[in-house]
């Protein structure tokens, strides 16, 4: 008796129940497909995407832009250093020069930094070889979010003008203490 009332309890309508697993057919729709297509014009939650020069580094011309899509601060900067670090060293070296551990050990050595084509690119350009990739050099879009790819862009352009600058670049104000550091370095 007592297994007789146990199993009139369980019942399997949750079981039963009509559903579509993905992926598998169906009668009920006329293409046959229980996986239903999304309609035109939607968009997932958070990815709508729509700064086109934020998320591609090119304007709607398609060409490259040269202005970063957010303020360059000291924190951008430093944000950058520090995934420039993890990602781009190991090929690029730390000074960008294409002299890291890869190349020193045999692979091919990727363009300098410091050489007058890759100076006067628009910003945009770089972000675009990090996003895809250029020749040997892999695509970071799945490592790198586009914020932090514009922030290794940024550092990018400071280890330039570190690499490059002259004494014309540098104010008026703080001259005199490169002379005195220049004096007592004598």
């Amino acid at each position: 008796m007592l297994t007789l009332a146990a199993s009139a309890a369980c019942r399997q309508d949750m079981h039963d129940q009509p559903k579509y697993i993905p992926l598998r057919p169906s009668d009920f729709f006329g293409d046959g497909r229980s996986e239903r297509p999304l309609l035109d014009g939607t968009i997932a939650r958070g990815h709508l995407k729509d700064d086109v020069a934020f998320y591609t580094g090119k304007g709607p011309d398609g060409k490259p832009v040269d202005v970063f899509p957010f303020p360059v601060t000291k924190e951008v900067v430093e944000r950058g250093q520090q995934r420039f670090n993890i990602y781009c060293t190991p090929c690029h070296g730390h000074l960008g020069d294409g002299n890291g551990m890869i190349p020193q050990r045999g692979f091919r050595h990727p363009p300098t930094y410091h050489q007058d084509r890759l100076r006067k690119v628009p910003n945009g350009y770089i972000f675009d070889v990090i996003s895809a990739g250029f020749g040997a050099m892999q695509d970071y879009s799945a490592q790198v979010s586009p914020a932090d790819r514009w922030a290794i862009v940024a550092y990018i352009r400071a280890l330039q003008l570190s690499q490059n600058a002259t004494l014309a670049d540098v104010p008026a104000d703080a001259r005199g203490q490169l002379d005195a550091q220049a004096g007592g370095a004598k």
